[in-house]
């Protein structure tokens, strides 16, 4: 993936996002629905119907960046409701991509006490 800046804000658009759109289209989605500035530097991330891909819409101060991904076998863990956003840290957006459960990752060990 291509290296955030420290400190970017990452939004899901909660709900489905028809998955045709592009630039223009999401952009739309971004200052309609949520209300924010799509050119403010800012990280979008909007999931299909049938949650196997997934958009990343981001300006880089430059122009505007749009990512594609579609997962061969799973799907994408997104928020239950239908509107809205949720704010993610550029970690918990990292796993999202990888196509890891954000919400509640799980350590591969228990820390003991030493």
């Amino acid at each position: 993936m291509i290296g955030l800046p420290p400190g970017i804000q990452v939004w899901l658009v909660a709900g489905v996002t028809d998955m045709r759109r592009g630039f223009d289209g999401l952009a739309a989605v971004v200052q309609t629905k949520l209300a924010h500035h799509p050119y403010g530097g800012q990280v979008f991330v909007f999931r299909g119907r049938r949650g196997d891909r997934i958009k990343v819409l981001w300006w880089d101060g430059q122009g505007l960046c749009l990512l594609c991904k579609r997962l061969e076998h799973g799907y994408f863990i997104w928020p239950q409701a239908d509107s809205g956003s949720v704010h993610l840290s550029a970690a918990q957006l990292s796993m999202l991509l990888e196509g890891i459960d954000w919400r509640r990752p799980q350590r591969t060990a228990t820390p003991r006490a030493a």
